[in-house]
């Protein structure tokens, strides 16, 4: 955000009338310009779409939406509750909410299956597949996606260990013993979690192989991770959309899954017989 603004700054005596107002406005509101188009913008301030964009590239970017970009990365981690809020009401304005929404979570699926580094993801799969131990934290809206992590890597291993959070001291009473051979996934998005951050540093110093899953590498998470999985995810909505971490985390399961398919058969066909035998899933008539 300083790089940025320190840009603006520098470049502010070159600017025209025009590029002034639109200096001005993403200062004062950064959190708004950072979600709208260029023409959008343009449309706020009183100038051309083509006087956003010869902004854009006088401040040294390829055009408008690289400024966007790195707008959007550098502020992540601030917006409030509030701020998504009316972030989400300009965004949305009349339009579709359904059509709006599933569109932009098939768009996040898109970016991330663009952008995420394989060579990380298939490091990942080896490093669980070969864990000693298999730590796994998410906190708040994350904690979604640590127990359906956790869930399926109990059916694969017998020594998963998913972290409750109640309180910061109970986090590392159930990390105490991590360590060399052992992994830690830690799934954190903006705003990221402090908690979560405290034990993934905690792990690394103890020799622990660190996944992390979050949104960019920009992302807190990356500083203490060995393997970063990126999923994009928005955070320009009050409510976080995890679509795309859903679905890495799927591949993620899966691929683990095909290097233990031997003992992954055996435990599923005991599982059946025991769901069978107490009934634990609704029989359909027929069956």
């Amino acid at each position: 955000m300083n790089d940025l603004m320190n840009r603006i700054q520098c470049n502010l005596p070159e600017f025209s009338k025009g590029q002034r107002l639109i200096a001005r406005y993403i200062t004062e509101h950064y959190d708004k310009a950072a979600f709208m188009t260029a023409s959008k913008l343009g449309a706020t301030v009183g100038v051309s779409e083509s006087t956003v964009v010869r902004f854009a590239t006088e401040l040294g970017y390829e055009g408008y939406p690289h400024l966007q970009k790195t707008l959007q990365e550098m502020i992540r981690n601030r917006l409030t509750a509030v701020q998504r809020m009316e972030v989400t009401n300009d965004r949305m304005g009349n339009r579709d909410v359904l059509q709006t929404v599933l569109s932009a979570d098939v768009e996040k699926i898109r970016m991330t299956l663009d952008e995420i580094d394989r060579d990380a993801f298939h490091s990942a799969v080896e490093a669980i597949t070969n864990a000693r131990r298999i730590y796994i934290l998410g906190v708040r809206s994350s904690s979604a996606l640590a127990n359906f992590i956790g869930f399926y890597f109990s059916l694969i291993f017998d020594n998963v260990k998913l972290v409750h959070t109640n309180t910061v001291s109970e986090i590392f009473e159930q990390i105490l013993r991590v360590g060399k051979g052992d992994v830690f996934i830690g799934v954190s998005f903006p705003r990221y979690s402090k908690r979560t951050l405290s034990a993934m540093k905690y792990s690394k110093d103890q020799g622990a192989k660190v996944i992390a899953l979050t949104d960019s590498r920009l992302s807190p998470l990356a500083r203490y991770a060995d393997h970063v999985l990126i999923a994009k995810s928005d955070m320009a909505s009050f409510v976080d959309s995890l679509v795309a971490p859903l679905s890495v985390i799927n591949a993620l399961i899966v691929a683990v899954g095909m290097n233990r398919q031997q003992e992954i058969e055996g435990t599923f066909n005991k599982l059946e017989s025991i769901w069978d035998e107490y009934q634990v899933y609704e029989k359909l008539e027929g069956e």
